[in-house]
């Protein structure tokens, strides 16, 4: 009987063979999957009300704020909303 390298019906053939790497999961590729993972992300922030805003800071106003952050145990993100929500009840 010839071996098959595809044919797992006679795994005992293939019980020296290594397999590599993890076990594909997933019938797409890398890039197919975080595309479909970021528009997923996308609509249940939508549906949760969440709106995307992008600002740029400096270094040092970055790395302050991740230490707050960590400090107080909480994300960058909702460190940086806090702010913003406090500065506008005092307007």
């Amino acid at each position: 009987m010839a071996k098959v390298s595809v044919d797992r019906a006679t795994i005992d053939l293939f019980a020296t063979e290594k397999q590599r790497g993890r076990p594909k999961s997933s019938p797409y590729s890398r890039e197919q999957q975080m595309r479909i993972n970021k528009k997923n992300q996308l609509t249940r922030d939508k549906q949760n009300g969440l709106k995307r805003v992008e600002i740029k800071l400096h270094r040092e106003t970055y790395d302050k704020a991740s230490v707050i952050a960590a400090e107080q145990g909480i994300s960058r993100s909702e460190l940086l909303a806090e702010l913003i929500n406090n500065s506008l009840k005092n307007l």
